[in-house]
């Protein structure tokens, strides 16, 4: 069981994005307690994030990663890249994400080339509209990642092939 769980882990890469520092004041002064988002993924296609909080930044690292693995996603893919452009929202943040050919490599922010690159995305162009909030903005970029889809499921959809799609 301990082996099993170890191998699980172990094919998961995690990535810290944003460690914020809250203050809650009291009679004494101030108590601090710091929240974590963590991106984790497998480089094969599988993202989720999570929120941790906690007294020290390890324990909410920690926290977060555990949650991120329990919201795991499947990123349609298409080679390197995304099959096609795509828009995500959420809250004030607008996240722009397009497909680039092979060599170009990922040009995002550090949030969202954070979630990329532990999806497996190598090519990529991004753009940030709107406000740049990191919860926001690592929350719009799955919203987009989310909302990919191939041809083939296209065309399941609407009832044809993929062949009368492209033509």
């Amino acid at each position: 069981m301990n082996q099993q769980q170890n191998r699980e882990e172990s094919e998961f890469e995690d990535k810290v994005i944003h460690i914020n520092r809250c203050a809650k004041v009291v009679k004494g002064g101030r108590r601090f307690s710091f929240a974590a988002i963590v991106v984790v993924g497998d480089k094969k296609g599988q993202v989720g994030i999570g929120l941790g909080k906690a007294g020290e930044v390890p324990e909410a690292i920690k926290k977060a990663g555990k949650q991120a693995k329990k919201n795991l996603m499947k990123v349609t893919m298409d080679g390197s890249t995304i099959p096609h452009e795509v828009i995500g929202e959420w809250g004030a943040s607008k996240v722009l994400l397009k497909p680039a050919p092979e060599g170009t490599g990922i040009i995002a922010s550090s949030s969202v080339r954070a979630i990329l690159e532990v999806a497996g995305i190598k090519n990529i162009l991004t753009k940030s509209l709107r406000r740049d909030n990191p919860h926001n903005v690592v929350k719009a970029t799955l919203d987009a990642l989310a909302s990919l889809r191939n041809v083939n499921d296209i065309a399941k959809a609407r009832g044809k092939t993929a062949a009368e799609l492209m033509s």
